[in-house]
């Protein structure tokens, strides 16, 4: 079991000091929270049944990336569980934003998180470097060999934030994960995507709305080897067309041509910023910068793994 534990879980919501020991008050669903919006039915039924699964755990070791999802469970764990027997990992690689990091240990020290970023190897994988269909498999292999000796010392079990929702896209990554014993409690609380997003705000996290940020190799398509240079190129031109005010975009790889996609209700910004937006793209490297009239699709690159021969959930 973990025994370090951060500075401080005093003022943790739903739980009291009494005689220098954390106690349970109420359920997270039914907790007062001045203003937040209120759960409906399923959605406190599913954080009920997460807090049980969390109190059935001696200890478990959390892949936090940030996002939505694993801030959330990372949050719920900490709460239900006390710092001293949750570790919130973050995996950092080139493929990690440098922006992520960031955010990742800003939440760690506004949640009073125990967090510790932890360097994984995929680079160093051939079969990674490849960038087949089977890419994120590699991914989380990389993500195992690292977080299993972990896991192994503290007597946890490793838990990744994936919901219903992801069981019918294209993540081989879960699989590695369930080979080698990572648990996914959203998916065995009953939680998708939109009830864990409501669940945040009734909670009052700020990462509820937090768009979806996959790993910078995403952006490659399948086929197309993913280098150090390759990553840091999407990550300037995303970072660059950050800091001109588009929150939420991807910026997928074509060797010397960009592919900007935003949401559709954002183009008219992105015409209008033109000069602007081909000079933070191009001073990443690229020739080329084009949008992709779709708008913003998370995944998108998938569909091209029909023409690999790997049959895609729809």
């Amino acid at each position: 079991m973990f025994s370090e534990a951060p500075p401080s879980d005093s003022d943790r919501p739903g739980r009291e000091r009494d005689d220098g020991r954390v106690t349970e008050v109420t359920s997270l669903s039914r907790t007062g929270l001045d203003g937040r919006p209120e759960l409906d039915d399923a959605t406190a039924a599913a954080l009920d049944r997460l807090e049980a699964w969390f109190r059935g755990e001696q200890a478990v070791v959390v892949a936090f990336s940030g996002g939505a999802d694993s801030a959330f469970v990372a949050w719920v764990a900490t709460q239900v569980m006390g710092a001293d027997r949750v570790l919130c990992t973050t995996a950092v690689s080139p493929s990690l934003p440098a922006s992520e990091l960031d955010d990742c240990r800003a939440l760690a020290a506004e949640w009073h998180l125990r967090w510790e970023p932890v360097v994984t190897d995929e680079m160093d994988d051939p079969a990674y470097q490849r960038n087949d269909a089977d890419r994120c498999y590699h991914c989380k292999e990389a993500l195992g060999r690292a977080l299993g000796p972990v896991a192994s010392a503290g007597g946890a079990v490793v838990v990744l934030g994936v919901n219903l929702d992801d069981l019918g896209e294209h993540r081989p990554g879960q699989r590695s994960a369930a080979e080698r014993g990572a648990r996914f409690p959203l998916v065995e609380a009953g939680f998708t995507k939109a009830m864990v997003r409501d669940a945040s705000r009734h909670l009052g996290l700020r990462t509820a709305d937090k768009p979806a940020a996959a790993c910078l190799a995403s952006r490659v398509p399948y086929g197309t080897p993913v280098t150090l240079g390759v990553l840091r190129e999407v990550e300037e031109a995303e970072a660059g067309l950050k800091a001109l005010g588009f929150g939420e975009l991807r910026v997928r790889h074509y060797r010397d041509m960009a592919r900007i996609e935003v949401p559709v209700d954002r183009m008219a910004d992105l015409v209008a910023q033109r000069d602007a937006v081909v000079a933070a793209v191009r001073a990443a490297g690229y020739r080329y910068v084009t949008v992709d009239l779709e708008g913003l699709r998370s995944g998108n690159l998938n569909a091209a793994l029909a023409d690999l021969g790997t049959a895609v959930s729809s």
